[in-house]
């Protein structure tokens, strides 16, 4: 296994190379880089494809709690990984928490970024309603098997304690009205698309009025929206996605 250090600690990546284009895949909260897995077939033909299992998660050092900035503390650790890897320009693919992480880190380090894709993410704001549905969703979640089943696949033995430190987390950014972005998003100078779906029972219902909001704001990026699928949208519409992805990285 391959690690690399973050401020005292090891993170886990692999490399996945098919060429020389390379694209970063970010997991969502509570997951890691398993949850790639059964997509990467889709992206290794046509890119040398990096996964990251964020500090604490997966593969990586544990942490006795999450960065407070915990989306903006991920995108420095994309950005760090970047940097020991020695890329001039990536594509960041981030999904869910990780498009979050994938947005912080092209506002930071622009020059380091080619373009940056945000799937099934909530937008600028958190919806009404969000953090009591998230811990009331987490605590079913622990509960049911194919749920646990999930987490202890991406996270190991020691799952439940990563949820409960994730859950903190983003109660946090409520309870301490902490913006999902360190920098504002109106800045973002690099090519992007957001993709979701309608049927994303996670995110805001004008999720799409949203995203287009987003545009509209910061300009230069395109939307992909689609009717049906469950979160996130690169696993419920893996096929349909993976092919919007390579037309946008190699337009």
């Amino acid at each position: 296994m391959t690690y690399y250090n973050y401020r005292g600690k090891k993170i886990y990546f692999k490399e996945y190379a098919s060429n020389d284009s390379p694209l970063f895949l970010l997991h969502g909260n509570t997951a890691s880089s398993a949850m790639f897995e059964l997509l990467l077939p889709l992206y290794t033909p046509y890119f040398k494809v990096i996964v990251i299992d964020f500090l604490g998660n997966g593969k990586s050092e544990r942490t006795q709690e999450f960065a407070k900035e915990m989306w903006y503390d991920q995108g420095l650790q994309t950005i760090a990984l970047i940097e020991h890897l020695g890329f001039n320009k990536v594509n960041l693919l981030g999904t869910s928490g990780g498009a979050y992480a994938a947005l912080n880190a092209a506002l930071e380090r622009p020059d380091l970024i080619n373009k940056v894709i945000a799937d099934s993410f909530d937008g600028r704001t958190f919806h009404k309603g969000w953090i009591s549905g998230l811990v009331r969703d987490r605590k079913q979640a622990m509960n049911d098997p194919l749920a646990s089943q999930f987490y202890a696949w991406c996270q190991g033995d020691d799952w439940r304690d990563i949820v409960e430190k994730d859950t903190e987390a983003l109660v946090r950014y409520i309870e301490e009205d902490i913006p999902p972005f360190h920098h504002p998003l109106k800045k973002l100078d690099v090519p992007y698309m957001l993709i979701g779906s309608k049927e994303d029972e996670l995110l805001r219902d004008d999720l799409e009025n949203e995203y287009k909001e987003i545009v509209r704001d910061v300009g230069h990026g395109f939307i992909e929206i689609y009717c049906e699928g469950k979160h996130p949208a690169m696993l419920s519409n893996a096929e349909e996605v993976a092919l919007r992805v390579r037309q946008f990285l190699e337009f």
